[in-house]
Formats: structure tokens, C-alpha cells, sequence
């Protein structure tokens, strides 16, 4: 049976973010992915925002590690030559009774880390948006965009430059946990001992999981699927920044944003589904999406909106329960020597990757 040092399972961006900072530290580290490709899961389905680190608890995992990360992945484009536009948002009420939770979105920033929140009038707003409808906002500078694939590409090829490897079209069926290393068997009846396993697996995380003889299966949390769709706008935007309504329960309500290349979609809506493949974009949902955007933007047309594409968010908690943190969940935790499993990577998954790979990689250091 061969043997390796790490194996991370999922190369999505944070399975790649985690591989690198690994082989970074001089490991030898090989990717499992299921896929044909990289990141052709969550990793490609999302906004590609650079969040600011704003809505989350403070000292939860998403608020640090999506501060910390950030700061990273500006830094990581830059020096890589991968696309990106700090472009700023506005996140915006509607009406008056949603100025308190504006307030309140400046206040958790600044504890998270995030002093550079500005509080606008509408007069202001318009001036920086002029289609922009609203009664206050504010506007977070250091949001921004990224091309998210050439951003996996840039992970893969500095994992690759440290010797590390992906291996794609490597679905695993099982995973024997012993007191030295983990033995993984791949759906071919292959076998690979390694003495190190990051679970990256992303949607599919719990169920790989599941299948780790010897993991006890209370460590285990059971698996939502939030659908979100995404419409794409006809025609040129008129807005530079991105722009947010005040956050929902379960997301962060259909807001715009751009991509690179000038492009505006809406999205994503929370349709809660029993399978992470369900990604067909329902047009009829567009009808909602209509009522959703005009609040911001009254002069959005009729027929404006065009189907585009859908994602799953990997949730922890079910419909109607409050949001969770990150579960990134180690040896100290579960009691298998070696194993991380990440559980409920969603957004801002994509922003807190690098902090997430530097997370893991220390978490490991000493295995």
C-alpha cells in the first residue's frame, strides 16, 4: 500500500488554500477530488465578493478567519496577478425601521475588526449610486470582487511548486481510521495510508465523514442545503458597487454585485433543498427577485432578468434555526489522531480561504 504524509480531500478553494499552506510548511501533500476539475462545486457557484468580515459574532471563526483573510487574499491577487477590484458596497435600508440595523452592522464591524464602515444618508448614497433608492446606508470600502477560478489556479500551482500534487477523478468510498495513520479507499478498491486527512469535501463533507470507520458518528452534524439563485441582469449595470440589502435571517437577501468584467447578476434567494446537486435556476423564482431589487432600485425594467445560475450553501443548521459558526474540527476534538474535518464552509468561505488554509496547517503542525 503507498503511503503519504497529507492527503486533503476537495479541491475546491479552501481544500486548495489548506493543501498549499501544508506543503508550504514542507509537507508532502496530495488532492483528492471526486470532480474532473478543480472547484467545480460551491467554489464556482457563488458571488466571488470579498467580504469585509461585517455580520458575523464577534470571535466566531467566520468574523476572524474572514477579517484575517481578506487581508490575505488582497495581498495574495496582488502578487499573483489574479483578477480582482476593490470596489466597495453599499449596504442599504429601505425604510426607516431597518436604520437601527444599519446602526448596528457599523457597531459589529468595528468589533470584528472592521473599522472603515461609514454611515450615509440618502442623500449621500445617491450620490455615490445615483439609481439608488434607499433612506440610509453604509457603505463598506474594503469589499470587493474576485475571479474566483483564477484564484483556485493560483493555489494549485503554488501547491504544485511545493511539490504537492491533485489528483482528480478520485472519489473515495471509505476511510479506516487507525492510531498511526488513516487508510483511504478509493471507489477503484485503491489504497492509500496517510498520516494526515483534511476533510475538504465541502456539500459533501458530512457524507464522506460518515463513511470514516472509527470516527464516532456523534462528531458528526447532520446536512441542510440552502439553494441560492442567481439572475442575471440584461444590459449594463448602473451601479459600480455592489449593493446589499439589510441581511435576512438566512443569508444576505438578493443583492447585486458585478463580476471583472462588468457584468451584474442578483442573488442569491434561499430555496432550502434535500440534495446538493439540485442546481436548475427555477425562471419562475424571478418574479420574487423583481419585487426584492426594486426596493433598491425602482427603475430595474420588465424582462430585465434572466435565469443564470444556481449554488448550494453547506449549512449546519436547519431552516428557521440561527446561523452557525465554521466547524473546523480537529484530533482534540473527535479523538482521531490526524483527521480535520471542515463542516459548514460557506460564505464567506471564498474570503476566509488563505486564513482557513493557515488555520488548518497550524491545527496540524505538530502531527
Amino acid at each position: 500500500m503507498d503511503q503519504i504524509d497529507c492527503v486533503v480531500v476537495g479541491a475546491g478553494v479552501v481544500g486548495l488554500a489548506v493543501a498549499r499552506a501544508l506543503a508550504l510548511q514542507g509537507r508532502e501533500v496530495m488532492v483528492l477530488e471526486a470532480a474532473d476539475a478543480i472547484g467545480t462545486g460551491t467554489s464556482s457557484r457563488n458571488s466571488e465578493v470579498i467580504h469585509a468580515g461585517i455580520y458575523y459574532p464577534q470571535g466566531s471563526l467566520k468574523a476572524t478567519l474572514c477579517v484575517e483573510g481578506k487581508a490575505l487574499l488582497y495581498d495574495y491577487c496582488e502578487a499573483r496577478g489574479v483578477g480582482y477590484r476593490r470596489c466597495g458596497k453599499l449596504i442599504v435600508a429601505t425604510s426607516e425601521a431597518q436604520v437601527a440595523q444599519l446602526q448596528g452592522i457599523v457597531v459589529k464591524a468595528a468589533a470584528n475588526g472592521v473599522p472603515d464602515l461609514v454611515l450615509l444618508s440618502a442623500e449621500q448614497a445617491r450620490a455615490m449610486e445615483p439609481n439608488l433608492a434607499c433612506v440610509a446606508a453604509v457603505h463598506s470600502p474594503s469589499t470587493g470582487i474576485v475571479d474566483s477560478h483564477a484564484l483556485m489556479l493560483a493555489l494549485q500551482g503554488d501547491l504544485e511548486n511545493a511539490g504537492g500534487m491533485v489528483v482528480l477523478n478520485s472519489p473515495l468510498r471509505q476511510a479506516v481510521c487507525g492510531a498511526d495513520t488513516i487508510t483511504l479507499i478509493a471507489e477503484d478498491g485503491t489504497e492509500l495510508a496517510a498520516r494526515t486527512v483534511v476533510n475538504a469535501a465541502g456539500l459533501r463533507a458530512q457524507a464522506l465523514a460518515q463513511r470514516f470507520v472509527g470516527l464516532d458518528a456523534a462528531h458528526v452534524p447532520p446536512s441542510y442545503f440552502a439553494k441560492g439563485n442567481y439572475f442575471a441582469l440584461a444590459g449594463r449595470s448602473p451601479f459600480s458597487r455592489l449593493i446589499y440589502p439589510v441581511p435576512e435571517a438566512a443569508g444576505l437577501g438578493v443583492h447585486l454585485t458585478i463580476d471583472l468584467g462588468g457584468q451584474a447578476k442578483f442573488g442569491p434567494d434561499v430555496e432550502w433543498v434535500a440534495s446538493p446537486d439540485d442546481l436548475v435556476v427555477n425562471p419562475a423564482r424571478g418574479d420574487a427577485f423583481y419585487a426584492e431589487v426594486r426596493k433598491y432600485w425602482p427603475g430595474l425594467p420588465d424582462g430585465a432578468l434572466l435565469p443564470g445560475y444556481a449554488g448550494i450553501r453547506p449549512k449546519l443548521q436547519a431552516p428557521g434555526e440561527p446561523a452557525c459558526d465554521f466547524l473546523i474540527q480537529g484530533p482534540a476534538m473527535h479523538g482521531v489522531p490526524g483527521l480535520v474535518n471542515l463542516f459548514g464552509v460557506e460564505s464567506p468561505g471564498l474570503t476566509s480561504s488563505l486564513a482557513i488554509g493557515q488555520y488548518v496547517s497550524r491545527m496540524l503542525a505538530s502531527t
